[in-house]
């Protein structure tokens, strides 16, 4: 399960012509809009809110049913999409740099992997920095995933858990399964999808050295988003950033990034390292992929998508 890096697939001339358009095409857009770190948080969250972003409108599903889940300091919303068959759960974490998005962006992403896994789908709401910084969020997200663990064949009819999440989404799916193995001694999910995460908020090269180029993230909105989150003298500790945890006795992962994604590293560096913690590991990487690519209109997408749809399918195959 585990992959070989072909040296080519970062080579410029892998990048499929059409991808090459569309991300000049970003860039254009994104230069006529201030970079998020310039701005104030809640004036970005009512921008994407109204629709006024290359994401268009916000689409809300019927659907898609909420709910409250008792939290270490709460109730903790969750978005649950249940499909008609239900083979297993896929619980979701959002991205957003730990300050921006919310569950109910989703929506549609959770009906479509609902369907074609037939997965219902748990997205946690969790509490954003700066006004609810670290711990907050992993907290969220540990209480939304031991109801999980204990809930889950009477709520869904199944126990097959698959955790997973974009970005900042990536980081917390990782430091809940730790979470979980540490302070309560269980391992209740099978599999873990994890898209381009951040999981060294002290940042990977590829962080450090991409610098201002507007391609859906710059180094800059990356240090804004990691120091207000956590301290700068805080972003190598293990629940923070989870590169430098304990990583054995961990389940199977998908790692999914794109090769013009400043995040690269991490997804590179954190496959080795989950191999390296006894574990199985595949490394998606899609030449030309920015942050973010598997939610825009390109066949790259698609498969980036389908190939992500094929390891939940094989993950509770395996686990049935």
């Amino acid at each position: 399960m585990t992959s070989y890096l072909d040296p080519r697939i970062f080579d410029e001339s892998a990048i499929d012509p059409e991808i090459m358009l569309f991300n000049k095409e970003i860039e254009k857009m994104q230069a006529k809009v201030p970079p998020v770190h310039t701005l104030p948080p809640q004036q970005v969250r009512e921008v994407r809110e109204s629709g006024q972003t290359m994401w268009g409108e916000v689409k809300i599903l019927d659907e898609v049913e909420e709910r409250k889940i008792p939290g270490r300091e709460g109730d903790v919303t969750v978005r649950i999409y249940v499909p008609e068959h239900v083979r297993g759960i896929y619980m979701h974490m959002h991205g957003g740099g730990f300050m921006f998005g919310r569950a109910h962006h989703y929506d549609e992403i959770s009906k479509n992997m609902g369907d074609h896994c037939q997965i219902a789908v748990v997205s946690v709401d969790y509490r954003l920095a700066p006004e609810q910084p670290y711990p907050a969020a992993p907290d969220d997200c540990e209480a939304v995933a031991l109801w999980l663990a204990y809930e889950a064949k009477s709520e869904f009819g199944t126990d097959n858990l698959i955790i997973g999440g974009e970005s900042a989404g990536a980081n917390l799916s990782v430091v809940t399964l730790v979470r979980l193995r540490d302070r309560h001694k269980i391992s209740a999910f099978c599999g873990a999808n994890l898209l381009y995460g951040v999981f060294d908020l002290s940042m990977t090269p590829s962080c450090r050295r991409w610098g201002d180029r507007r391609l859906m993230l710059t180094t800059p909105t990356m240090e804004y988003c990691n120091r207000t989150y956590a301290p700068n003298d805080k972003h190598t500790n293990p629940d923070i950033s989870p590169l430098y945890a304990d990583l054995q006795g961990l389940p199977p992962a998908f790692f999914t990034v794109g090769t013009l994604d400043p995040l690269l590293d991490d997804s590179i560096f954190m496959h080795a390292r989950w191999i390296a913690g006894g574990n199985q590991a595949e490394l998606g990487l899609y030449p030309g992929g920015t942050h973010i690519f598997e939610r825009l209109p390109t066949n790259l997408a698609e498969k980036a998508n389908n190939r992500i749809y094929d390891f939940i399918h094989k993950t509770l195959e395996e686990n049935h």
